[in-house]
């Protein structure tokens, strides 16, 4: 037997895309966290770690710093995004391997969830990465973005689970 659809909140009766009307939703504390990979090569990855600074400059500290401020943009970026009031977005990268390993935080208390700015901060971060490091080596490639959690709101809280085969579902 078929699943039903799950309703689309961007889509109208029409199907066309439209903004979800938060009014009548009271201010909840909202959390989101998300991830981002980065597959440099042994080589770049090492170096990076290292010296933590190529020719453009600091990798790690350029991306942390994109990723927080794309998080402050991100409903100006995606069309049907609410602006939020963010109360804090923090952004670690690190060297994991040959990858840049980026995970995100974002927080507010808001009508509406804060995981496209989690995500968002995540997807610029491994951008400036990849801008930073472009000129080193041409096999760069952004392989995940990825929600890790949410909370908050009518949902709940949500966090993607580990299978026992190492990946996440």
């Amino acid at each position: 037997m078929p699943r039903p659809r799950p309703s689309l909140s961007h889509i109208d009766s029409t199907g066309r895309a439209r903004m979800v009307d938060v009014t009548e939703k009271q201010p909840t504390p909202r959390l989101a966290r998300a991830q981002a990979s980065v597959r440099l090569g042994r080589k770049l990855a090492a170096r990076i770690q290292r010296s933590g600074a190529l020719a453009k400059g600091n990798v790690l500290e350029t991306a942390r710093l994109a990723g927080i401020q794309a998080a402050k943009h991100t409903a100006t970026l995606i069309p049907l995004c609410h602006p939020l009031p963010l109360d804090v977005v923090e952004v670690h990268v690190e060297i994991v391997g040959e990858r840049a390993v980026i995970e995100t935080l974002a927080r507010a208390r808001a009508a509406t969830g804060v995981e496209m700015e989690a995500m968002t901060a995540a997807a610029v971060a491994a951008l400036t990465v990849y801008d930073m490091c472009k000129a080193a080596s041409k096999g760069i490639s952004i392989e995940v973005v990825r929600l890790l959690e949410k909370s908050g709101g009518h949902s709940g809280h949500w966090r993607k689970k580990e299978s026992s085969r190492g990946r996440t579902d």
